[in-house]
Order: C-alpha cells, then structure tokens, then sequence
C-alpha cells in the first residue's frame, strides 16, 4: 500500500498544476483528494489540512505577483482585512456542522465554483485604479462575505475574491486575480490557524501537499504554453471534471 504521504504528494502536484494552468479552482480538489485518495476519516481534519496549504501555496503565488507589480495592495487589504472575520466565523461554523452534512455543502460549493470557471470574464478595467473612500463601502461587505464562504469551506475562495473585487474597484482581471492572493493567503491562514488550535490539521499530509504543490507550479509553467490556444476548451474540461467530482460526493 502506498505511503498516504506519497499520495497526498501527488495530489498536491496536481492542484499545483491546476492552479497554475488556470489561475484558479485547483484547491478545491485538496479536500476530496484527501478524503477519498488519501483516506482521511475525518472531514474536518481534511478541510483544515487544505486550507493550511492553500494558505502557503497562494502566499508564494503572492511573493510572484507582488515582485511583477500587479497587487493593487490598498484595496486588497481592505478586502482581506474584512475578510478576516468572515473566514474565522466560516471556520467556526464549519466545525459545528457533522462532517457527513458538511462533505454534502462542499460539494455543492464545488459546482458554483465549476460554474464559475467557464463564465467569461471581461479583462478590461482601470489598470491605475486608486482606493476610494467609496469603494471601501463596496470592498468591505463583498470581502467579509467571501471570507464567510472560504472559512467554512476551507477554500481559498479566489473564484469569489477576484470577480469581488473587480466590481467593487474596477481593477483589471490580471490586476484581481493577483491581487486576489493576499485574500486568499489571509483567509487560508486564518481558516487552518482556527481548525489547529481544535487539533485537526495532519502535518504530515500538509507538508505532502505543499511539496506536490510547488512541483506542479514547476510543471504548469509549460504546460500553460502549451494550452495557451486551447485554454477555453481545457478550462471547460477541467470544470466537468470538478462537477463529476461533487457528483461523486453527493451520490456516495
């Protein structure tokens, strides 16, 4: 039998890569790869797990766009920051709701993001945008909101995070997705730092996880050339498998 370790691993290099390829949704594999790949018993500690190496995974993604200059800092920390208290009531409140019922939730949250993926986005917008006091009054709810989704879920969340910010700022799509990350890293950190102070986070498998994860970041740079004129059909490929997924979990 294969070391959980070595499989949690490959897994990882699998989200990786598909985090690469796509910007996005790769994450949200983790959780069912380590319930039904790895075999962790416990859904908790499988949602808590992910989301610490989500964490990590999108902080070195941020370190990448931040050195290319494409974080639009003012308005993502007051998206993350408003955040913040959403993603640590998410993680509470997940941890109340019974594992079986919970699995059920993610997979529903795993459609929506599948859906999500396949809706063309519009990349125009204001590449100088600047933070407004307006526009804190359109960040702040929109972030606590997409925090409440990423912490119950153990989600990185980006899939809300971006197209949020976006309608709240009017930043470019390269200018969102990047500056997505300091969300994404905050709530990731949050979310785990809540589920190890209740001891379920195996840090065995998050360190499996991270390792896969930075091979299939090495790995996705070329492939991401080499699906650069098929990344629509690859993308909406991708989003059926996502939906078979939840499929699978709802049906089990």
């Amino acid at each position: 039998m294969l070391d959980p370790h070595l499989i949690a691993a490959v897994g990882g290099l699998l989200v990786g890569l598909l985090l690469t390829v796509f910007g996005g949704g790769g994450s949200v594999l983790a959780t069912p790869w380590l319930l039904y790949a790895v075999g962790v018993a416990d859904v908790h500690i499988a949602i808590g797990t992910s989301a610490a190496a989500v964490a990590v995974n999108a902080a070195t993604g941020l370190a990448v766009q931040a050195r290319a200059g494409r974080v639009k800092w003012p308005c993502a920390s007051v998206f993350a920051i408003a955040g913040l208290a959403g993603s640590l009531l998410g993680a509470h409140l997940g941890k109340q709701v019974d594992g079986t019922h919970l699995v059920k939730w993610f997979a529903v949250a795993m459609i929506a993001i599948a859906v999500s993926m396949v809706i063309p986005r519009k990349s125009e917008g204001d590449p100088t945008v600047h933070l407004q006091p307006a526009m804190v009054l359109k960040l702040a709810p929109v972030g606590f909101l997409a925090g409440l989704a990423a912490g119950f879920f153990g989600i990185g969340g980006g899939f809300l995070i971006a197209p949020g910010l976006m309608a709240s700022t009017g930043m470019t799509l390269a200018n969102a997705a990047a500056s997505s990350l300091v969300s994404v890293t905050l709530f990731g950190g949050a979310t785990s730092a809540s589920y190890a102070a209740s001891g379920q986070i195996d840090w065995g498998l998050f360190a499996g996880l991270v390792a896969g994860g930075a091979g299939g970041a090495i790995l996705g740079a070329p492939v991401s050339r080499w699906l650069a004129q098929r990344i629509v059909l690859a993308r909406l490929g991708f989003a059926v498998f996502v939906v078979a997924v939840a499929v699978y979990i709802l049906l089990r």
